[in-house]
């Protein structure tokens, strides 16, 4: 399945978004803010996986070149972006006024928050690939292309939805400690294994893909469903090292405080 008409805008609002985010970088350095290069280099890269899902040449055959798209424009490019804090740096450039306030209330509005409460994102995200795959909805979605590119659009609204709501870097509403977080990601990455070994012996409803072609695709989705989850897992442990740091310094200064002048 491809993006059909939708494809074009995408990567047209791909590529403005990668060249809106370095220029916004580049403004807050030259006012003396500090923003790290890396995170201008992982949001290009995010950028850069779905304009190659969506546009680029992906090898194998039909349902492996699927696959492929899937991995880059529904869980590698939504991830990356998710890292590198793009709202973080959208917030930093807005000066106090209307349009700040505007969106901070979106960020910590009950909506938001319900959305990014991390089980909610996984079953938005898990539950539309499950329908995908093994309902209808394929062969429906090569019948109508307009369907197939709402979809694909879907997908990677829904693959950007649980990483914010995975990672939780950017100031969005409501707290959600790490082990729910961590819980949330292993329960998902689970449901991606048993969809891919499902496609390893049967694929979609309706369809007829070779079987070396199916088996490929499927082998695909599941190692590379894991790597992208490898990496969110990364992104999760950095985070608990620092907040572990940040408390055994408070704990160390606590202790340096002579007794009588607590």
């Amino acid at each position: 399945m491809t993006a059909g008409p939708v494809a074009a805008p995408l990567t047209l609002a791909c590529v403005l978004a990668a060249v809106m985010n370095a220029a916004g970088a580049d403004r807050l350095r030259r006012r003396g803010d500090a923003w790290p290069w890396r995170r201008d280099c992982v949001f290009a890269a995010g950028c850069a996986a779905v304009v190659w899902g969506l546009a680029g040449p992906v090898p194998g055959g039909p349902f492996t070149a699927h696959t492929g798209r899937h991995l880059l424009t529904a869980m590698a490019g939504p991830a990356l972006l998710a890292v590198a804090r793009p709202l973080t740096l959208v917030l930093r450039l807005l000066p106090p006024g209307r349009p700040r306030r505007g969106l901070l209330r979106v960020a910590h509005s009950p909506a938001a928050g319900r959305l990014l409460f991390p089980p909610v994102a996984a079953a938005v995200d898990l539950g539309g690939l499950w329908l995908l795959y093994r309902t209808d909805l394929w062969t429906a979605a090569h019948r109508h292309p307009l369907l197939g590119g709402l979809l694909e659009l879907h997908m990677l609204l829904a693959g950007l939805l649980f990483a914010m709501a995975v990672c939780r870097l950017d100031p969005v509403r409501g707290r959600c400690g790490l082990p729910l977080r961590a819980v949330t990601l292993l329960g998902a990455g689970a449901a991606h294994a048993v969809l891919a070994k499902s496609l390893y012996v049967a694929g979609p409803p309706g369809t007829a893909f070779a079987a070396v072609d199916l088996r490929a695709g499927a082998q695909l989705m599941y190692y590379g469903g894991d790597a992208v989850e490898v990496f969110l897992a990364l992104a999760l442990a950095v985070q608990w090292y620092a907040a572990t740091g940040r408390r055994r310094a408070r704990q160390a200064a606590r202790d340096t405080v002579p007794a009588g002048a607590r």
